[in-house]
């Protein structure tokens, strides 16, 4: 079995390298990127200085991978302001067509040559714990990285990519929260090659530490730690989510004992039909239930963890009004949409209200005197030892709460909530089919999970 799978991993070796007319063409879009700040540059007030970073200046880029990192370096003294200003100055000078794009401050994105280009200004700080913006930590990351990686372990390094891609945990976006480019060098580094890491990860029992440079930091409370070696407070993983660990650990065990090539590919199912998601969901016997808006314009990063607050909040008060969620999920396209499977699909129009123990005296009487002359609720009575009521159940169905003001005492994503507040469907049962012309794939992995 090991030769199977050191050929597995051989074969991906040899179509994940960029050949020499790849290479090329990189190198002759950077050097005109290049060429163009450094023009740019020398025209501002202030000194500046151009870095070519990320995967491509490391020599861990994908083949097929067109995207170039370029930072513009400027003096700490400069204000937060001038730093944006002159950033963007720089950026659309050498990207005249480029548009402006938002992470922790405003930065140009374009092409060059078929190449995308992020122009990406950031301090030039004496050492990555002083970082005063979180990219101003990547030229640290470049240096130490050029200084440890060879050919052999770079190849290793695309490899790894190449299979968290396939089995879709690889990017550390907020929508992915998973492995970044930077965390799988540290960790093909640590292990030694990248088989080592899949025999690793196969046998993590979380929480999992590595610390490179043996800084002996500790206090991280997530799944997977991986101590930055050059800034000791932070852990490289911390995006990475508990489920995106465990689908590695069983992945990797999957592969190691059964080699396939195909698992190194991202498979999207075949999107579900209208027909059959009603299907679906009728063998099931559950009731589905959706609310469907307008997205919100946000880039995703602000986008899904809004939406993942807001199906957490959702979930939390359709089990709390006893509609037992099975399960749920939130998808994004042209609209957004926060879906839950209801394993109870109406409750009684009465509902039994506990009141506390008939000895808890001052809270007991303030119960029983709010109820006694109540004339819509059976009681009050005591079961047991404490004052209980029936009363008028607020919402029979789920829909009935949906399309209710309610619905706005869940805890909702800021944009997500404004935008409810303008505008929204509820589908119930059958009606959820409708979902599939939009989100047909989504529908598909959801109905159909895998690890």
């Amino acid at each position: 079995m090991s030769d199977e799978v050191d050929a597995v991993l051989e074969r991906v070796r040899s179509r994940v390298v960029p050949d020499a007319a790849e290479r090329e063409a990189l190198q002759a879009a950077l050097d005109e990127v290049v060429d163009r700040a450094e023009a740019a540059v020398d025209d501002l007030a202030v000194d500046a200085d151009v870095l070519h970073v990320g995967s491509t200046a490391r020599d861990t880029w994908l083949a097929g991978d067109r995207d170039l990192d370029v930072f513009v370096r400027f003096p700490t003294d400069l204000s937060r302001a001038d730093l944006e200003s002159y950033g963007l100055d720089v950026g659309h000078a050498v990207l005249p067509a480029g548009h402006e794009e938002y992470a922790e401050h405003p930065y140009v994105v374009g092409e060059v040559d078929g190449f995308r280009v992020d122009l990406v200004p950031c301090y030039a700080v004496d050492s990555a714990p002083d970082v005063r913006s979180a990219v101003d930590r990547t030229p640290f990351h470049n240096e130490y990285l050029q200084a440890r990686l060879d050919p052999t372990l770079a190849d290793d390094v695309r490899v790894a990519k190449q299979f968290l891609s396939g089995i879709r945990v690889y990017g550390s976006d907020l929508r992915t929260r998973g492995f970044s480019g930077f965390l799988v060098e540290l960790l093909v580094l640590h292990y030694g090659d990248v088989r080592s890491l899949l025999e690793a990860a196969a046998d993590w029992g979380p929480p999992v530490t590595v610390d490179p440079e043996n800084h002996g930091t500790t206090d991280f409370d997530d799944p997977l730690v991986v101590i930055d070696p050059t800034d000791p407070d932070r852990n490289v993983a911390a995006v990475c989510s508990a489920e995106n660990v465990a689908r590695l650990q069983h992945y990797a065990r999957t592969l190691l004992a059964d080699p396939d090539e195909g698992l190194f590919e991202p498979r999207d199912p075949d999107p579900l039909s209208a027909t059959d998601v009603r299907e679906h969901f009728a063998t099931r016997g559950t009731t589905p239930v959706a609310v469907r808006f307008d997205v919100p314009d946000l880039v995703d990063d602000q986008l899904y963890p809004q939406l993942e607050k807001s199906v957490g909040g959702l979930t939390a008060e359709l089990d709390r009004r006893a509609f037992d969620v099975l399960r749920a999920d939130a998808f994004a396209d042209e609209s957004a949409v926060l879906l839950a499977e209801l394993e109870v699909a109406a409750r009684p129009r009465v509902e039994r209200h506990e009141g506390p123990p008939v000895h808890v005296r001052e809270h007991a009487e303030n119960f029983f005197d709010a109820y006694a002359d109540d004339d819509s609720v059976a009681g009050p009575f005591i079961d047991d030892d404490r004052y209980v009521v029936e009363r008028q159940r607020e919402f029979e169905t789920a829909a009935d709460f949906l399309t209710s003001d309610a619905l706005f005492d869940v805890a909702l994503g800021a944009h997500v909530e404004t935008a409810l507040r303008r505008d929204y469907d509820v589908l119930v049962g059958e009606g959820v089919a409708a979902l599939a012309e939009e989100f047909g794939s989504d529908l598909a992995r959801y109905l159909d999970p895998a690890p």
